[in-house]
């Protein structure tokens, strides 16, 4: 191994970690662990900046009812502990009693590295970084899943670099494998889908983009959206098969996941191509219409109506399968765009920052956990 410095690395460091307690608790803590010492194709990143994503969420909190939390000091170390629901305990069964890392991506700068040229060419270099465990003070990566990040590079730039972006551009690309023309996405206003509007825009995708709330509306249409419609008002589902009808969409991304919200968009699709059919079928058109469900935000059961013909799908969407799918020329082709884009079409926001320490409070746990628009929080192991 060795270092960007002639400095000794820190042989300790602190690492957020989760818990859940056979007896229906979640723990989380502040560990101190050993500084890793990375493998030949591995570098060893001094993480500066790991985003709260909805996605981290699960694993972090494991469901657990975070408005009773409490904070206290264990060995010297501070402890959030809270309370799990029984129901929610049944599915954790297999997680029950370890202690796990969290944390999908981060950035930050390489310290040392393996003996493979490929690792070591990284050594001083700024870089995204995926794979998890990204909560900690050091965390060991390949370094094929690194991503250089150009000079200068803040932790706030950095940080979001591949979960998001690769999500909003395999959303597109997706789209085009399934020879669909036009996409509709739902919880449009988060940070995902300001780049999801950015990437449409560039390419040129008829995009339908689903709101909550008025100033949501106003805050994609100053972004230049074309399509956008709230789902909390009388006219919702008037405006959206209109929206559709105009774009063609016959594709949709829901992060709700529970509830009608999936129904309603497959109904729609079905009225907008059949405003347009000429004669009547019993079995509805034979277009096919495709939701995929790649959030949770609503976690009750996913509901459908079955008003929507025989043509249709609803299905699962995660990054990794999709970047399985499309190899490791179309991950480095999707790499470089957002790289070229990072400060501008893969832009993030975050309501504020969190010490690992901090990231343990009561009132920062209930904050992150409401995964409210425009409420993403970074963690910045450096301070």
């Amino acid at each position: 191994m060795e270092t960007s410095t002639t400095a000794s690395l820190p042989t300790t460091m602190g690492e957020l970690r989760s818990l859940v307690t056979a007896e229906g608790t979640l723990d989380l803590s502040l560990a101190q662990v050993p500084v890793p010492t990375p493998a030949q194709h591995e570098v060893l990143v001094q993480v500066q900046g790991a985003p709260i994503n909805p996605s981290d969420l699960g694993l972090l909190l494991a469901g657990a009812d975070v408005s009773q939390a409490t904070r206290a000091d264990r060995d010297d170390s501070p402890v959030l502990t809270a309370p799990i629901a029984p129901r929610v305990l049944a599915s954790l069964q297999g997680r029950v009693g370890q202690s796990l890392p969290v944390g999908n991506e981060g950035c930050g700068l390489v310290v040392a590295a393996g003996s493979s040229p490929e690792a070591q060419a990284l050594v001083g270099k700024m870089v995204g970084l995926v794979g998890g465990g990204t909560y900690a003070a050091y965390r060991t990566v390949a370094a094929a899943f690194c991503i250089v990040l150009p000079d200068g590079t803040t932790a706030h730039d950095g940080a979001s670099c591949f979960v998001n972006p690769l999500t909003a551009l395999g959303m597109v690309e997706t789209m085009r494998l399934e020879q669909h023309t036009a996409l509709v996405h739902t919880a449009a206003a988060s940070n995902l889908g300001q780049m999801l509007v950015r990437v449409c825009q560039e390419d040129a995708v008829p995009l339908v983009n689903i709101v909550r709330r008025p100033e949501q509306v106003d805050l994609l249409r100053g972004l230049g959206a074309t399509h956008v419609v709230d789902s909390s008002v009388e006219s919702f589902r008037a405006d959206l098969t209109a929206a559709i009808a105009d774009t063609g969409a016959t594709l949709a991304f829901d992060a709700v996941g529970g509830g009608r919200l999936g129904s309603t968009i497959l109904s729609c699709m079905e009225a907008a191509i059949s405003s347009s059919r000429v004669g009547y079928s019993r079995y509805g058109s034979d277009v096919h219409k495709q939701l995929y469900i790649y959030g949770g935000l609503d976690p009750s059961p996913t509901e459908l109506s079955r008003n929507f013909g025989m043509a249709w799908g609803v299905a699962g969407w995660l990054l990794p399968p999709f970047l399985g799918r499309v190899g490791l020329e179309g991950m480095a082709r999707m790499r470089d765009r957002v790289v070229a884009g990072l400060t501008t079409t893969f832009a993030s926001r975050y309501a504020g920052e969190l010490s690992l320490a901090e990231a343990l409070q009561p009132a920062a746990v209930q904050a992150y956990a409401r995964m409210a628009t425009g409420e993403k929080y970074l963690i910045r192991p450096d301070l």
